[in-house]
């Protein structure tokens, strides 16, 4: 199985180069995660680019917007995610973008520095929110609050939403499925989220695992796969 993992902070990033670089199938993305605020310097912005040029990731990120989390500058916020946009456009890699609560915000910041692509990931918003990343040319990513059955909405976008689109995902160790409530998660239930999304399409998983593995090889640019591979980010 190929995995792309994002990293949050820019600590971090020596310790997932190196977890990369040990295992097969694990591809790596460097970024500053609005939820780790406390941690970022301006500075870091500039390292990113000196990282990407000497690293070359699969893409930019983990980085977004959150207007959950109380205390969360948003200024300070757009500043390093916007330096993250202008750093993926740059060097024509994708992102993989975090938006609570500030869809909107993200889809202005996107048309705002322009050239992009990539993935909303653990999407949320609405339906129209959704289709307009789709016309910027961006993914979003489905994963475990999919499989709950009181998500109406979630569920009702991820059935009727054009397959071309669509990215699974875990957000391990975060986010559980229905199926490991209140448990830790790991991205070995990938397989349950995707069984969950052809149910809701009324089609065999083995579509929904093709089709998004394609997706995911699109956009990250990622090596051919084995034979039974799916595919996840």
């Amino acid at each position: 199985m190929r995995q792309v993992i994002p990293a949050v902070e820019a600590k971090g990033w020596p310790r997932l180069r190196n977890l990369c670089r040990a295992g097969a199938g694990l591809f790596p993305a460097y970024g500053l995660h609005p939820m780790y605020l406390s941690s970022h310097h301006p500075a870091h912005l500039r390292e990113l680019g000196e990282w990407i040029a000497r690293e070359r990731p699969v893409a930019v990120g983990e980085c977004g917007l959150d207007f959950f989390v109380d205390g969360l500058d948003q200024n300070a916020q757009r500043l390093y995610f916007d330096g993250q946009l202008a750093l993926a456009r740059d060097f024509d890699l994708p992102v993989i973008v975090h938006a609570r609560r500030a869809v909107d915000a993200v889809i202005a910041s996107f048309k705002r520095i322009g050239g992009l692509r990539g993935v909303v990931h653990s999407f949320s918003g609405s339906p129209e929110q959704a289709r307009q990343l789709w016309r910027l040319g961006f993914l979003v990513g489905i994963g475990g609050p999919a499989t709950y059955s009181r998500a109406n909405r979630l569920r009702g976008l991820v059935a009727e939403m054009p397959l071309e689109h669509l990215l699974l995902e875990t957000d391990a160790p975060d986010q559980p499925d229905a199926g490991i409530r209140g448990q830790r998660n790991e991205p070995a239930r990938l397989p349950f989220i995707c069984q969950t999304i052809a149910e809701l399409r009324g089609v065999d998983a083995e579509v929904i695992a093709a089709a998004t593995s394609a997706n995911a090889q699109r956009l990250f640019k990622l090596p051919v796969a084995a034979s039974g591979d799916v595919g996840a980010t």
